[in-house]
C-alpha cells in the first residue's frame, strides 16, 4: 500500500482515465470470419505475392477511399468495385483501400477505430466492432483489402482479414513499425519518408525482412514478447514528398537502384496521392497514366499504383453539419466515374504485355 501511494505521486499524471478494451479473441467471437472469407484474404495475398515473386504479370492497385468513416458508403463503393474487378482482372490485381487509422500532422479525427461516432467520444470498442464487420462485409464480397497499420496492437485484432498493408510515410522510420511488419502476414508497402526519402524505407524493409523480437499482446489480450519470422513480402511505394513528385522514369530508377544495393528486388509501388498529386486529387490521374505507359513500354519493376477514390470526388470538413454522401472527411478523392475511367484505361494499354 505504501508503495502503491508513493507509485501515485509520479505515475499516470496526464492520464484522465481509461477504459477496458475488448480482447482480440473476443472480438472474433463476436464477429467470426468464415471459410469463405478465409479464403478470400488467402487469395488476395497469394495473388499479390505472386506479382512480387513475378510470376503473376499484372498490376496491383490498391483503389479506395482516403479513410472509412460511412460503412453504408464503403460497402456501396466495394460494391462497385467488384464488379469492375471482373471487367480488368486480367492485367489488374485490385484491392480495396480500407483504411481505419488516419495518422495526423497534428490533431483531427484519427479514423473509425478511434473515433466512430465523429464527435470525439472515442468509443474504441465500438470502432473495432464496425472495422472488423466493414472487413467482413467486403471480404465476403470477394475483394482483397488493404489498409494502413498505425497502432501496433491493431493488427491482432483485423490482419486475418487484411490481404496487403502499407507502413506510412509518417511511421515507416520507426523501429516499432518495422518490428510489426516483420510479423505481419501479408505483403507490406512501405512509403518514402514526408521528405521524399526513399532510403529510410528501403531501410525498412531490410529491417522488416528479418527475425525480431518486441512487445506487443497476445489474442487474449495479454502483454507479452512478440517473436516473428521475418516478412519477405516488403516493397517500396513512392508517393513523393515537400513538393516533389517521384513518379516518373527517373525517380523509380533511383529507387530502384537504392533497393539493389540493399539487396533487395527492385521492386516499386507508386502512389498517385499525396506529393505525387501535389495534393490536388485532380492530379492523381497525371500520375496514374504516366506510370502505366512506363509499365506499357517494358518497366516491369513497376508492380502496383495506389488511388484515393470515393463515390464522390471531393472532401468535406468534420464541423458538426451533415455530412454528404460518400464525400471523404480527410484527403480529396476523385469519384467512381473517373476511377472506372482509369483502370479501364489501365487494363486496356496492358492488354497484350507480360511484364
Amino acid at each position: 500500500m505504501i508503495q502503491d501511494s508513493v507509485t501515485q505521486q509520479t505515475s499516470d499524471l496526464h492520464i484522465a482515465g481509461t477504459d477496458p478494451l475488448i480482447s482480440p479473441a473476443q472480438l472474433s467471437d463476436e464477429f467470426p470470419a468464415t471459410e469463405n472469407h478465409i479464403e478470400s484474404v488467402s487469395r488476395g495475398r497469394s495473388q499479390v505475392e505472386a506479382v512480387l515473386r513475378k510470376e503473376d504479370h499484372r498490376l496491383v492497385v490498391v483503389v479506395g477511399p482516403c479513410s472509412i468513416h460511412d460503412e453504408r458508403a464503403a460497402l456501396e463503393y466495394a460494391e462497385r468495385l467488384a464488379r469492375l474487378e471482373e471487367q480488368v482482372r486480367e492485367q489488374i490485381l485490385v484491392v480495396m483501400r480500407v483504411y481505419f487509422e488516419k495518422p495526423r500532422t497534428t490533431i483531427g479525427w484519427k479514423g473509425l477505430i478511434y473515433d466512430p461516432n465523429l464527435d470525439g467520444t472515442f468509443d474504441m470498442n465500438a470502432g473495432m466492432r464496425r472495422a472488423l464487420k466493414m472487413l467482413l462485409e467486403i471480404t465476403d464480397i470477394g475483394l482483397p483489402t488493404g489498409t494502413e497499420f498505425l497502432d501496433p496492437i491493431v493488427p491482432q485484432y483485423l490482419a486475418h482479414l487484411i490481404s496487403w498493408a502499407a507502413i506510412g510515410a509518417r511511421t515507416t522510420e520507426s523501429q516499432t513499425h518495422r518490428q510489426m511488419a516483420s510479423g505481419l502476414s501479408m505483403p507490406v508497402g512501405f512509403k518514402n519518408r514526408t521528405d521524399g526519402n526513399s532510403q529510410v524505407a528501403v531501410d525498412a524493409m531490410v529491417a522488416a525482412r528479418a527475425p525480431q523480437s518486441f512487445l506487443g499482446i497476445d489474442h487474449d489480450g495479454r502483454s507479452c514478447v512478440m517473436h516473428t519470422t521475418g516478412n519477405p513480402y516488403g516493397h517500396l511505394v513512392l508517393r513523393g514528398g515537400q513538393g516533389n513528385t517521384n513518379f516518373d522514369e527517373e525517380a523509380i530508377a533511383a529507387a530502384q537502384e537504392e533497393l539493389r544495393l540493399s539487396g533487395s528486388n527492385p521492386l516499386v509501388m507508386v502512389d498517385c496521392s499525396h506529393a505525387n498529386s501535389e495534393k490536388d486529387h485532380t492530379r492523381q490521374s497525371v500520375a496514374f497514366r504516366d506510370v502505366i505507359q512506363q509499365r506499357a513500354s517494358g518497366s516491369s519493376g513497376i508492380v502496383g499504383l495506389m488511388l484515393e477514390s470515393h463515390l464522390f470526388a471531393g472532401k468535406q470538413a468534420l464541423n458538426g453539419s451533415e455530412l454528404r454522401y460518400g464525400v471523404s472527411i480527410t484527403d480529396a478523392c476523385i469519384d467512381w466515374s473517373e476511377t472506372e475511367t482509369l483502370l479501364n484505361e489501365a487494363a486496356e494499354a496492358l492488354a497484350g504485355t507480360t511484364s
